[in-house]
């Protein structure tokens, strides 16, 4: 594990590098530069944490997620290999294989559309498999919606499913939880800065002589946020701490509700400048509402734990105290 004095300094050389690479392209060459994928091999709790992280607060856009799934799944990660994640709001497997054929819908990063080969991750009759496919095999579709600066593509494959390899059952859940803790320290990273720039707002803005910071109102929106920013911090260290498909689903719906609280505060706080482009606000609103789909929303997470523990009649200890 790196020590602390270390991993402030990694922190803050990835944010700065990040904060001027606004192309995608541009963005994960800083991060090859920088030793990407040798961290992640040796430290990935770290890489994962520090990268992701100042991918939040500098809203830059990589297709790292791809390499951290791709270990995730026992494969060496490639810049030419693409992972295929599940739909908006959905966590299975995004792929099927069945009657000997492979069909796949879900998202990518904006490798899909460079890369040479792409990972699936398949359920079929004879349980989890997973299969390298070609490119080719595939239809992208760029999706313009809140967020086109963030690159994903819609994606559907189809094609022969022969090739495709048994799976270990935990595979999938273990790769869920690494992608899940990941989107949720970018989505931490968001917050922070959504926060940040709130409060920056509100010690400059002056009405009646005096800056609004200094307002009742006001000090309690940006203590509202503050403390959805530090529970969700406090879910992410806890999930590091004892990882596993449980704490990185809390983690991950606490992060999409902590975007929710803290964007909704933040908003209220920038007031009129807050709904403008001329402001940076949008930027991290527009990724933290895109990303809170990835990997299934707070609410998808929320219902499923919910009937599992209805059908288990058991409550885990997520957290010692």
């Amino acid at each position: 594990m790196i020590d602390a004095d270390e991993r402030a300094l990694m922190e803050e050389t990835v944010r700065a590098a990040l904060a001027d690479a606004v192309p995608i392209a541009d963005a994960d060459a800083v991060l090859g530069e920088l030793g990407w994928l040798d961290l992640l091999r040796d430290h990935p709790d770290d890489a994962v944490s520090i990268v992701f992280g100042a991918l939040g607060a500098t809203n830059a856009a990589v297709t790292a997620l791809d390499d951290v799934l791709a270990v995730a799944l026992g494969r060496e990660p490639s810049a030419d290999l693409a992972v295929v994640v599940p739909p908006f709001a959905t966590a299975d497997a995004p792929g099927r294989i069945e009657g000997g054929e492979l069909r796949a819908s879900g998202l990518t990063t904006a490798r899909g559309g460079r890369a040479r080969e792409l990972l699936v991750v398949c359920d079929g009759a004879s349980g989890p498999r997973a299969a390298v496919v070609p490119a080719a095999a595939a239809e992208l579709r760029p999706i313009r919606g809140i967020d086109p600066a963030g690159g994903v593509h819609a994606i559907r494959v189809r094609c022969g499913g022969e090739g495709a390899a048994r799976l270990d059952p935990a595979a999938w859940p273990a790769a869920l939880a690494v992608g899940r803790r990941a989107v949720a320290h970018q989505i931490a990273g968001a917050c922070r800065t959504m926060l940040d720039l709130a409060r920056t707002h509100a010690l400059q803005r002056e009405q009646f002589g005096r800056p609004v910071a200094r307002f009742q109102a006001v000090r309690h929106r940006l203590a509202e946020a503050l403390v959805a920013v530090e529970a969700l911090e406090a879910a992410l260290a806890a999930a590091r701490d004892d990882p596993g498909p449980e704490t990185a689903a809390l983690a991950k719906a606490l992060a999409g509700r902590a975007s929710r609280t803290v964007a909704k505060h933040a908003q209220q706080v920038l007031a009129g400048i807050g709904f403008t482009t001329e402001h940076a606000f949008h930027r991290f609103l527009k990724r933290t509402m895109a990303l809170e789909g990835l990997f299934g929303s707070a609410d998808a997470i929320t219902l499923d734990v919910g009937r599992r523990l209805l059908a288990t009649r058991h409550v885990p200890t997520l957290i010692e105290l």
